[in-house]
């Protein structure tokens, strides 16, 4: 669309909330020396119109917000920022690939020029997605494919008549059981919130914003994201879209609403759909209770519901000698409990808020300090534990805090004389 009417303006808003479906396609635009601006979300999640519609300029030729996030399940009020469109005569485009099958959703209700929607979202065959093009809009569109005249010669290509029959009956049967659906997701959701939010440190990403009902997503306090995840064997969770489960980087949408790193990073997005039941989300509640609770009594900022070595001293006789490296605030923060009987270490133990990696040395050096003398006492370097330990060498930074935790008991050490 930006590349068709570039000769009427070169300029496109968008969202910093938005799916990289739309937010890459963006960066490429920005190469090709279009401009974008990125709307900034309220609090909860939501684009102001009044910000929207100052975004909008006599060069503007096209606009995407999408109709509900991926993440955070927020819903956008695509009416009104399209009117603003219209009235200006500027192209307007939404992702509705999490809207549609989940909320009522008519086009020809809605000023929206374009709908882009993906089969799988609502049970269809992957593979096959369809836009919606509003009649009279097709010639604001040029292909981004040439080589044939199918589908209006927008895009080229023998058509996969099994997956568009799939698309067709799945949309059937999501708009038929769509009014039952919502009801049960929003109490299951409603549910599982609940139970999350009696751990307290909880916090809700879109509150106070309409939601769809089948996402929740929420951050814990004094948690570690990746430790969080790794901990939640029998659960398909992310700490963001699927899409990026794999990186533990902390959610662009959760940092876009003005969350800080510790909760972006500690984020779980729950999705409940169809086939979701109520002993389904009593057995995610009680197993994220459970790892929650875990990780913040190992964490030094665990807080009441974390370990008190104010007066361990590993058994008669021993001086306890404390070191840590790492704060509040910081990725890695690891403290070491060494509980020393003249110059040998009779006992052992660790606080730590970091990745599985910092928690798994952490636990394997307090073994090997057992019976060490302070002249011996750190064995080995952070590559030769990576190594022994199956570390990857993008956490190995992790461990020179845990190194460094070791120095600090050192220093606290006092020699014999």
């Amino acid at each position: 669309v930006a590349r068709a009417n570039a000769d009427r303006g070169r300029h496109v808003v968008s969202a910093r909330t938005e799916h990289k479906a739309v937010l890459d396609p963006c960066k490429r635009l920005e190469k090709e020396g279009f401009s974008v601006t990125y709307l900034s979300p309220s609090r909860s999640g939501a684009i102001e119109p009044e910000a929207f519609a100052a975004a909008l300029r006599p060069d503007t030729v096209l606009a995407s917000i999408m109709y509900v996030n991926n993440e955070i399940g927020v819903l956008q009020d695509v009416a009104a920022l399209g009117a603003l469109c219209r009235e200006r005569g500027i192209a307007f485009h939404s992702d509705c690939a999490q809207a549609a099958g989940k909320v009522p959703l008519d086009v020809h209700a809605l000023p929206v020029d374009f709908v882009s929607v993906t089969a799988h979202k609502l049970y269809g065959p992957k593979g096959v997605g369809a836009l919606y093009v509003r009649r009279g809009a097709k010639g604001l569109l040029q292909p981004l494919l040439y080589g044939g005249g199918q589908e209006r010669s927008l895009r080229p290509g023998t058509l996969a008549t099994h997956q568009i029959v799939g698309f067709g009956v799945a949309c059937e049967i999501a708009a038929r059981e769509l009014p039952r659906e919502a009801s049960r997701l929003t109490a299951l959701r409603e549910r599982l919130w609940q139970s999350l939010s009696e751990l307290g440190g909880v916090h809700l990403n879109g509150a106070g914003a309409p939601r769809v009902p089948g996402i929740l997503n929420v951050s814990f306090e004094a948690v570690e994201g990746e430790s969080l995840v790794s901990g939640l064997t029998g659960l398909a969770v992310s700490t963001g879209a699927a899409c990026n489960s794999a990186t533990p980087d902390p959610s662009y949408v959760l940092r876009a609403l003005g969350r800080d790193t510790q909760l972006a990073q500690s984020s779980l997005r729950f999705s409940l759909g169809r086939f979701s039941t109520e002993s389904d989300v009593e057995f995610a509640a009680e197993a994220v209770r459970v790892e929650v609770r875990r990780l913040r009594a190992l964490s030094p900022a665990g807080g009441a519901g974390g370990q008190d070595f104010s007066a361990w001293q590993g058994g008669g006789g021993a001086t306890l000698v404390r070191g840590e490296a790492g704060g509040p605030g910081q990725e890695t923060w690891v403290r070491f409990h060494l509980a020393v009987a003249g110059d040998t270490v009779k006992e052992a133990r660790f606080q730590a808020f970091g990745c599985p990696h910092t928690i798994d040395t952490a636990t394997w050096l307090c073994g090997e300090l057992r019976g060490r003398s302070r002249a011996a006492l750190i064995p080995g370097t952070p590559a030769s534990w990576a190594a022994k330990r199956g570390v990857p060498a993008e956490k190995l930074g992790r461990l020179l805090v845990v190194e460094d935790a070791l120095r600090a008991c050192l220093q606290a050490w006092a020699p014999r004389r």
